[in-house]
């Protein structure tokens, strides 16, 4: 019986978990759902590079002040509320891009999708930290990680099919409509089903204890652990949590020396260094990518889709040692292998040729540089793309986690803000040879900071993370 209970909890431990990574999963499509309607932009609303450049990133706006006050709107109404507000959104969002008239009207709508992404990047790891064990945890929060990959690959798999099925992404599709705009709609689809999901999961009991509902957390512990060791975890949640009052931004603050806390610049770190190694130049931009290259529109957006392959296979790799190796190793080890073929990649373009006013590769050159990218790739998804998540979502004390989470989620987004804007710049001043070598020298310096700054997290409870 006791078994057959433990087999029951871990069950609903895992669909719970899934439920709430469908945030992941919408997070991963409205992210890449962008590569192949640039084309698509551009032509309709006669876009320059710039302004090309800010349709793409003018959702990462909306992320960074999502993801900002998600964590601190998250400790007043709940990790839950929070991602149903971020369904809706994601509803508006994936409707209005797509009927959009105007660059300024797209740009509106992108931003509120940006709003749902940004609070679901940060409410998706604390919620599944806050109700998985610790044993584990590392496995399920990596979850999250295998939704936002699968996200892409899915809108790369449906934009790479309706472009088949149209032509391409400027030609008529169904209802006289442009594939540009259905392949936004798509997304109607997911994130109906993450809005009715969510209605059926419960709250998370971190939360419930922190607004003084202990029954209702009883309740919820009760679920998802043994039932003998429900009292104690209150317990232990109550002390870790300062009772003279509820969790609050300043909490990130240092009382003693009036200083942010260290752990929380820690955050900031791995927050900002895994977009500077240039991860969403390749899932927002990669078939302009390939196509300033030489490869065609449809060899482009195919390429797309075996990457999002790749990282769905990577993933599946740091779900099997994340929780056996640690965090930190598989961060140093992605950063080493990040460095080494962001350096081949900035190679191979440097050896690129203009042909009719374009970039070529040769042939070899070309499989080489898909190659590397490939493994760049699966480099980021077997380390940073999950464990940095993971690391969020778990390294910081309860009484700051909404707060620390909020932080380092606006750092993330301005950074991806930061590094995609500034793309198409970079590919008309310094060439694919210049921005691939930026990326690589800061997947190097990534290497130093996860050496001497950041702490090993595996297998800690949540109560026994330290504010240093």
């Amino acid at each position: 019986m006791t078994t057959q209970r433990t087999l029951s909890r871990s069950s609903y431990i895992l669909v719970i978990c899934c439920i709430a990574a469908i945030g992941g999963f919408l997070f991963g499509f409205d992210s890449g759902v962008i590569n192949g309607t640039v084309d698509g932009l551009q032509a309709s609303f006669n876009s320059d590079s710039a302004g090309t450049g800010f349709n793409v990133a003018s959702m990462l706006l909306g992320c960074a002040i999502g993801a900002f006050f998600a964590g601190r709107l998250a400790d007043r109404f709940g990790r839950r509320t929070l991602l149903i507000v971020a369904a809706v959104f994601f509803l508006i969002s994936a409707w209005g891009s797509g009927v959009a008239g105007s660059s300024m009207e797209f740009v509106i709508y992108r931003i509120l999708g940006g709003l749902a992404v940004g609070a679901a990047s940060v409410m998706t790891p604390a919620y599944i930290s806050e109700v998985a064990p610790s044993a584990y945890r590392g496995r399920l929060a990596t979850i999250q990680q295998v939704a936002i990959i699968s996200g892409l690959f899915m809108a790369f798999l449906s934009n790479y099919v309706l472009a088949y099925v149209a032509g391409s992404a400027m030609s008529e599709l169904w209802f006289g409509f442009a594939t540009w705009r259905w392949m936004f709609w798509i997304e109607l689809i997911p994130a109906s089903v993450f809005l009715v999901a969510l209605l059926f999961i419960p709250e998370s009991p971190r939360y419930l204890i922190s607004t003084g509902k202990q029954g209702e957390a009883r309740r919820v512990l009760g679920l998802v652990m043994p039932e003998r060791d429900v009292s104690s975890k209150i317990d232990e949640i109550n002390t870790t949590l300062d009772q003279d009052h509820k969790p609050r931004l300043k909490d990130v603050i240092n009382r003693s020396t009036g200083k942010i806390h260290g752990i929380v610049w820690v955050g900031i770190g791995l927050a900002v260094f895994q977009q500077l190694v240039g991860i969403n130049v390749v899932f927002y931009y990669g078939a302009v990518l390939w196509q300033s290259v030489g490869f065609s529109e449809g060899d482009a957006l195919l390429i797309n889709v075996i990457s999002g392959a790749v990282s769905i296979g990577a993933c599946l790799l740091a779900i099997a040692l994340i929780d056996k190796i640690g965090r930190k190793p598989l961060l140093w080890g992605g950063s080493v292998g990040m460095a080494g073929t962001l350096a081949c990649l900035s190679y191979a373009f440097s050896t690129a040729t203009m042909v009719d006013g374009s970039l070529q590769l040769s042939s070899d050159m070309g499989v080489f540089a898909l190659l590397c990218a490939n493994l760049y790739v699966l480099f980021f998804n077997a380390s940073w793309g999950p464990v940095m998540w993971v690391m969020l979502g778990e390294m910081f004390p309860n009484q700051m986690r909404g707060s620390g989470l909020a932080i380092a989620g606006l750092f993330q987004w301005l950074a991806n803000f930061g590094i995609t804007m500034t793309f198409p710049i970079m590919l008309a001043s310094i060439g694919l040879f210049g921005a691939y070598g930026f990326y690589a020298i800061s997947a190097v310096a990534s290497v130093f900071f996860v050496i001497y700054f950041v702490k090993e997290t595996r297998g800690k409870e949540l109560e026994e993370m330290a504010y240093e």
